[in-house]
């Protein structure tokens, strides 16, 4: 119990916290943003593959567990839609955004 909370008096989002105190340069936020996003979309890559590795070598008949090869589509497919939402939310805030009167 009292690790937890410990755990959270370290919380790095209060504002007495070292890692709050600490400043970024746009252009350190905007690689960090752009890693941030290059690896997301990594792994969304990642997980489509996996899935197309699998489902090719079961219709090969190279492997014979079905179950694995259909959550392993199921994950690729769900990473895929979660993408897809964050996308569209990232467009629909970028848009509000731009509809803002100054």
């Amino acid at each position: 119990m009292n690790t937890f909370v410990n755990g959270i008096n370290n919380d790095p989002a209060m504002p007495n916290s070292e890692i709050a105190k600490q400043t970024v340069t746009p252009n350190e936020a905007h690689q960090n943003f752009a890693n941030t996003l290059k690896t997301a979309i990594e792994n969304v890559n990642n997980a489509q593959a996996e899935s197309d590795k699998k489902t090719e070598a079961l219709a090969k008949g190279q492997i014979d567990d079905l179950h694995d090869v259909m959550i392993t589509a199921q994950k690729a497919s769900v990473t895929l839609e979660t993408s897809v939402e964050v996308q569209r939310q990232v467009i629909d805030a970028y848009n509000k955004i731009m509809r803002m009167q100054i």
